[in-house]
């Protein structure tokens, strides 16, 4: 198929990076991450970068954009197709067959679909019009505009400031598109069993809780990150935040969060669905599988 990408692609908790690092290692070729959390340096527990994965029999598989801008950084799906094509070019450039591995939804899509965007400059004079606006105002707002991006687009109100900053830039001003390389790859979904799925998130929040997470929010808070900065990343940065500022107890904050958790596999997963139907073919395999036939899998799929 002159294959010029493998994706690697699943739920949290499902085993991507290691299957991802362990066909690099087999492929001699380099990761790109699609996660959209990781690329915050510092920020490692509560992503679940597993830096440790990408070792394999003490070869370091070489990985892209992960620690490549600070906490409290708005990083966009814009930033994300430049530095996607960057690294895959540089790859490319080198002979190899890149493996993109993630499991945030939109990042993927963007580049596998080649969404053409473009940059949208902060408005100044915009943002002093809302800054008094309550959040319920400004999702009224919001909802006078064509389209709506998502339900997170109003989680809060710099979220829904900046929503609304986008789409009235893109009313006022015809947007020249932005060429995106079609790029011919292979996809693979990690499907794990919805129990299973459960009992690792829950295992690994608690293993993560005992490496340290709450104190690596502390060192990020500790540095000058406003909360408000961490809240807006969510999941583990949203619930242990309220924990260390004192809004929440620690087994309020255990629990709200391994919810939080749970929903957000689940939401992973209609969105995977979602690409199917929307034109992707995603060659799903068990998680439960050993590493090795999950490879010869993969490799099969390749040869066709």
């Amino acid at each position: 198929m002159n294959y010029e990408l493998i994706t690697i692609l699943g739920p949290t908790a499902s085993g991507k990076t290691p299957l991802a690092a362990a066909l690099a290692d087999r492929l001699h070729t380099e990761i790109i991450s699609g996660d959209s959390r990781q690329i915050y340096r510092r920020m490692d527990l509560g992503t679940g970068k597993d830096l440790a994965d990408y070792t394999i029999e003490g070869r370091q598989i070489p990985y892209h954009l992960i620690d490549i801008v600070e906490p409290g950084y708005k990083y966009n799906v814009f930033e994300y197709q430049r530095d996607f094509l960057k690294a895959y070019q540089d790859i490319r450039s080198r002979g190899m067959l890149p493996i993109l591995c993630g499991g945030t939804g939109m990042y993927l899509e963007s580049v596998l679909k080649g969404y053409r965007l473009v940059p949208v400059p902060e408005d100044e004079a915009l943002r002093t019009r809302l800054a008094d606006k309550s959040l319920e105002e400004l999702t009224d707002i919001l909802k006078t505009y064509k389209t709506l991006h998502n339900s997170t687009d109003v989680d809060t109100v710099k979220r829904a400031i900046r929503a609304i900053e986008i789409e009235e830039y893109y009313l006022q001003h015809p947007v020249e598109e932005r060429e995106f390389p079609s790029i011919n790859g292979l996809i693979v979904g990690v499907d794990i069993d919805r129990d299973l799925r459960r009992e690792k998130i829950s295992r690994r929040l608690k293993q993560r809780l005992d490496e340290g997470m709450v104190d690596e929010v502390r060192r990020l808070l500790d540095e000058g990150i406003a909360p408000e900065n961490l809240i807006y990343y969510g999941l583990e940065y949203k619930f242990l935040t309220l924990h260390v500022t004192g809004q929440l107890t620690f087994d309020e904050m255990y629990h709200q969060l391994e919810i939080a958790i749970h929903q957000f596999a689940k939401r992973q997963m209609t969105w995977f669905r979602g690409m199917e139907r929307r034109g992707f073919t995603i060659h799903w395999i068990n998680a439960a599988d050993s590493m090795e036939s999950k490879l010869e899998q993969i490799q099969q799929l390749l040869k066709r």
